[in-house]
Formats: structure tokens, sequence, C-alpha cells
């Protein structure tokens, strides 16, 4: 049994032997050599001298056992190898300083001391008990014959390097690949936990068990999703989260508060955070499980936790606990995919029962043939063709009838170039029942992107405006007859207003010889006058008719002439003067207010028919309850000067206010008048593109507002 090295003198020549060599070097100087079993190193061999003296000096790991007991020499690159077993190792024999492995190596360096063959193993797993427990290490090293000074076998020379954190890592980052590899398809979040902890099942040396728990939305409970492997505390499908008192469940809310990786046993027990390096068991039988946060990828959202076995055969060091985070962010980055995926199958479900139900019709064309992706009954109706016959075919293929008819050039356009397109009431030949028949569509394309911005088809919405279409064809036919008839009326009124001039001179000239005729006694008789009177009244009305009709030709056939800039204000003025004994005599009050633009283009004579047609009525339409008020005045809207007109007067019935523009229409028959002048303000002020309403209400009064156009 080889002793502890202790401090002892060499000579000169055993100082050269060891020269150099650091720390190993110094022992090797220090060791009582005389005491050991090989002896004093004056009486080694000099091939024994010389392989010391070559390890010592070399950067690379390396060993020599030398004699049939294999008393291990060793540099200091070979220290990490040793662990616990450093500084002991010097000078004792292979056997029992490699113990726990000589059933791996041990027939392998006696071999060679028997003249066997010189070995070479590469990635060799080799269980060390180094650092106080049976340690997983890989292996890639190199055992040859050491030759003593006649050349026969007399030891075994190594060069070795660990290569434990190469496997560990490879074997690793298989299971974050396969994990990744796994989940491109799952659908749910079952699917997803359970297949990330059947990957992990896999890897048994880094993941001994796991277990998956996902919260519930207020972080009340924890759901368990996934499992693998076997271990001692009982597997809760569900753990409440809200004590925090011990339980045989996992310490589940300790993370949930602190959102930091916990450490701890398999048996219920008082948890710790993980330290910067925790061995394998730590002399103990209990197996220690590690519990992560999952936190939805990018924020500090937590989803729920990862539950994780630790190899007792491995360190709980740095790299593990990276490996652990990285399976946590990969299980992390599966639950937001699926939850994505979820959510965007719902709204493309949703999508497609709103494109189902939309009383428009809808569908989508993918890609550069325009493959009809979604065709809802809407489209299908207007298309004449049944979904099946349809979907997941290009356009041509399911209406070829549209090849030559500019569809695809349209669609085509909109997809390379990203520009919508509308049209309205465009014809399309399409085959219904077995026949080409004309629909007219009104629709829109509109570009599909992705999430790069990327056109990947088009969005056609379309509405069919046949009734539209042959409704305005017959509204066409019938204005075209209307604006036939209206220029025979006009004509006829135009004629008839010449025409009725002379017979109504005639008549008023034949009436005058009458009374000339008649003697004296008899024109001074009251009924002869009373009759005269009427007649007189009948042939002025007449007269006046005639007037009014002349001046409707006038306004139908000359509509432009004389424009010019008109202040409506002082066209008011000027009105009023005009009015002043009807204003006087029937007490009313006028109120004005204008606003500070009140100019329009129009024609001098017809404006001021309009102002003064709206103002009498105002005075002659007065109610005999009150003192009649006029308030006149103007208002700029967006394209328009609002000029109006608001009395207080008698107001008309909500039945009667259609009717009040028509010619010759009179609603209160005590004013006199013909009941054209309303139809010749309409006219005048709809011809040059305006409007005139109405507001009115029975017994309060009336507001007339003339909508004059404004250029720019």
């Amino acid at each position: 049994m080889p002793q502890e090295p202790t401090p002892h003198k060499t000579s000169a020549q055993t100082l050269t032997i060891f020269q150099g060599g650091g720390e190993m070097g110094a022992l090797m100087r220090d060791y009582p050599w005389e005491n050991h079993p090989l002896g004093h190193p004056a009486q080694w061999p000099q091939s024994l001298k010389t392989n010391i003296r070559l390890l010592l000096n070399s950067e690379f790991p390396m060993f020599i056992w030398w004699s049939k007991d294999l008393y291990a020499f060793h540099n200091d690159a070979y220290l990490p190898a040793l662990g616990k077993k450093h500084p002991k190792a010097l000078g004792m024999a292979a056997r029992e300083l490699w113990a726990e492995i000589w059933s791996n190596v041990g027939g392998i360096a006696e071999g060679i001391l028997a003249g066997g063959k010189p070995y070479y193993a590469e990635g060799l797993l080799l269980y060390l008990e180094r650092k106080g427990f049976s340690e997983e290490t890989y292996w890639t090293f190199s055992y040859s014959p050491a030759f003593d000074d006649d050349g026969r076998e007399a030891g075994v020379f190594c060069a070795c390097t660990e290569v434990t954190s190469t496997i560990v890592g490879q074997r690793r980052l298989k299971s974050l690949k396969d994990i990744s590899d796994a989940m491109s398809q799952i659908q749910t979040l079952e699917q997803a936990c359970q297949m990330a902890s059947e990957v992990l099942a896999q890897n048994p040396q880094d993941v001994p068990f796991s277990q998956i728990y996902l919260l519930n939305a207020d972080h009340t409970k924890a759901t368990l999703f996934g499992h693998s492997g076997q271990v001692a505390r009982p597997l809760a499908q569900e753990i409440e989260l809200q004590g925090q008192t011990p339980t045989p469940e996992w310490p589940l809310w300790q993370v949930l508060q602190s959102k930091s990786m916990l450490l701890t046993g398999d048996q219920p027990g008082e948890p710790q955070r993980v330290p910067e390096t925790v061995a394998g068991s730590q002399q103990q039988q209990q197996q220690q499980a590690v519990i992560l946060p999952i936190f939805h990828p990018g924020q500090e959202q937590l989803l729920g936790f990862f539950v994780s076995g630790v190899s007792p055969k491995l360190e709980y060091d740095r790299d593990y606990q990276n490996f652990h985070e990285l399976v946590t962010g990969q299980i992390a980055t599966s639950i937001a995919s699926v939850r994505a995926r979820q959510e965007a199958r719902r709204q493309q479900e949703e999508l497609e029962n709103l494109f189902e139900q939309a009383p428009v019709a809808i569908c989508i064309l993918q890609g550069p043939e325009h493959v009809v992706e979604l065709a809802n009954p809407g489209i299908c109706a207007l298309w004449g063709k049944k979904q099946e016959d349809v979907l997941g075919k290009p356009l041509l293929a399911a209406l070829p009838e549209v090849k030559d008819q500019g569809i695809k050039e349209l669609l085509d356009r909109v997809f390379l170039t990203g520009v919508p397109y509308v049209n309205s009431e465009m014809e399309v030949l399409l085959e219904h029942n077995g026949k080409l028949e004309p629909i007219f569509f009104s629709f829109v394309y509109q570009p599909m992107r992705d999430a790069k911005g990327t056109i990947t088809g088009v969005i056609a919405v379309a509405i069919s405006v046949n009734a539209q279409v042959e409704a305005r064809q017959e509204i066409e036919a019938m204005n075209s007859e209307l604006r036939a008839i209206n220029v025979d009326l006009d004509n006829f009124v135009y004629s008839a207003s010449h025409d009725l001039k002379a017979p109504i001179s005639n008549i008023e000239g034949l009436v005058d010889t009458l009374v000339e005729q008649l003697p004296p006694e008899t024109r001074q008789q009251e009924v002869i006058q009373r009759v005269l009177s009427m007649i007189q009244t009948s042939i002025t009305r007449f007269k006046r008719a005639v007037a009014d009709l002349t001046e409707v030709t006038k306004i139908q056939r000359e509509n432009n002439e004389d424009v010019a800039a008109i202040d409506l204000k002082d066209v008011v003025a000027d009105v009023q003067l005009d009015l002043e004994n009807m204003i006087q005599s029937v007490g009313a009050k006028v109120v004005t207010a204008f606003t500070p633009a009140s100019t329009v283009k129009f024609s001098a004579k017809n404006v001021r028919s309009i102002v003064y047609n709206l103002f009498s009525n105002a005075l002659k339409y007065r109610s005999p309850e009150r003192a009649p008020v006029v308030t006149i005045q103007t208002q700029a809207v967006p394209g328009f000067l609002v000029f109006s007109v608001t009395d207080n007067g008698l107001g008309i019935e909500p039945e009667a206010r259609g009717k009040i523009f028509t010619m010759f229409k009179r609603l209160h028959d005590h004013v006199e008048g013909t009941g054209i002048g309303l139809y010749i303000v309409k006219r005048i002020v709809e011809n040059a593109g305006g409007r005139i309403v109405v507001e009115s209400e029975a017994g309060k009064g009336s507001t007339f507002k003339v909508y004059f156009k404004q250029e720019g």
C-alpha cells in the first residue's frame, strides 16, 4: 500500500528526472520513493525516467502504469480526470486507483503487459468515482506498451482526453431537435406536452422522468398535460396553488411566486434553490428533481411548469441547467405554436363561417393560378356551380367559360401589382343550366397578403346587380319617354301661352264693346256691375296665367342667360322695398341674417324671381292668429349656399308637402294666385344644379331652403 506523499529531499539526479512538470513534478520530487515498492528513482530503468520526463512536460493528459502492479504516474493535464483521487493517486496501483472501472480497462492493460496489441477507444463510457458518486463520463484514449531498458513490456502508456461534455451535449441537442421535429404537426396542448415528455423519455440519462403542468386562467390550479418515467412522488393530475404548506405534490406554488428554477427531491421535503453545482446524488439515495417555470416566449406571462428528474450520475452544473432551460423554452415555444395554430384555426373557422353566412358572394383565390380556396354559397349561386366542383381548382378550370372575358387578366393585375380593382355592373357570360347567360356583377378584387406583406392571393367580393341593371334600363327607357313628353309639353305650353293671348285680348275687347253699348241705366244696375266685375276679374286672372306660362317657357328655354355674381343681401333688400306696402299693411316683422359671403353666380332676373316668390308667399300665407314674422338668412354648407325663408304662418300638412311644387297646385283659395310660382322656383333652382326643400308644420309655419350650387 503506497504512502501519502510527504516532504522528502531527493538527490540531484532525482531532481533532474522530475524537472518541471508543475504540481505533479513537485509532488514527485517530494515523494518518499525509498518507501515505495519501486524504490529510489536512482534505481529506476532509464526508459521509465525518460517516459516520466516526457509526460511531465506535456500539456496533453497522459499517465504511465509501471511494472506488473501498474503503479501510476501522471501529469498535471490528467488531474481533472482524477478528481478527489488526487493527490493520493501518485504511485498507487491502478487496480486500486480505478477499482470501479477495472472490469472495463483492467483486462486491456494486463493484456498489453502480456505482449498484446495496443488499444484505442473513442467515446468510451466509464462510471468514475472521482467526485463522491458514480459519475457518467466518456473518454477517448489509447493504451500502448511502455518498454524497459531491455525492450520488454514493463508498463502501459496512455494518452487520453475526456469527451463527456461533447457526448452529453450532443445527446441533449438531439433531444431538443427531436422535440422541435415532433411538434410540427401537433394540434392540441395535450398532444404537445405528452409528445415532449415521450421524446424526453428517450434520454433517461438526462431526464429520468418528466412532468408538464399548465396553469389555468387565474393561476390557481396547475393541470398535468404530459409525463414520462417513474418517480416516487404521487402523480397528481391537478395541483392547487393556493396553499403554502408542504404537500405530497410538487411545490409549484413556490415557483409561481418566485418565477425561478427550484431544485428538490423526489420525496416531499424542503426544496432548495439551485446552486451553481450539485453532485448527482450528494451521497444520498434520493433522486433529485428540478422545477422550472414555463414562460410565454419573449414575455413574463407564466404558462405552466416543467418538472424534470436530475441524473444521479451527473453534476447539476451550468450546462445541465442550460439544457433544462432550453427544454423548457422548447416546450414553451411548442405550447405557443399550438395555441397560435388553435387560434388560427378558430379564426379560420369563424372567417369561413362568416363567409358562408355572408349576404354577398365571396371567394378566396390562391397563387398566380387563382386556385379557389374558399367559395361561399353566394358566389357558387352566382357561378351556377356546386362548392365541390370548384374548390381546389384554378379559376379557369372551375369556370372555363370566362377564359376570354378578361376576368383572369384583371386577377393577374391585382396579384402582380397589389392594387385593388373595383368594377360596377360588369357583364359576364356564365354557364347556367347548360347555356351561357349574361350576368351583371358589381365586385371588388382585393390583394391578400401574408405576415411578411407578400401577396398570396386575391379576395373577391361580388353582388349580382341583374335586377338593378334591368330596373335602370327600364327607368332609362321611361326617362326617354318622359323627356319626349316634357318636350311636347314644353312645346304645348309655349304654343298655348302665345296662342291664348289673342283670344283673351279679343274677349276683353268684346266685353269693352258690350259695356259701351249698354244703356247707362243698365250699366248702373247692381247686378250688371257685379257681373261685369266678375268678368273682368276672370279676364285678369286668365291673362296672368298666360303670362306665367310664358315665364315657364322662358325659364325652360333660356336658363343660363345673364349669369352674374349676385349678392342675395341686395336682392332681398330690393324685393323688400317692392313689398313694403304689404309688409306695413299686415304688420309683419322681417328679420335678416346673412353670412359674410352671400354671393351666388346666377341669372339676376331668376334669382329675383326666387326671392320674390318665397318672400311674398311668407306674407300671403300668414296666420290670422298672430302677427307675421319672416326670417331670411343664408348659410354656407359644403358645395352650396343655402338661402332660407322662414315664416310663422299657416304651415303645410305633411301629405301636401310633395304637391306644392307642381304646376297650378294651390292649397289655399283665399289667396290670389295661379299656383305656378313655386313650380317656377323649383325649375329655376334645379336647372342651375341646386335644389329646394321645405320644412313645415301645419298651424306653426314653414321654412323654404334653396341650395344654390357654388363653384370650387
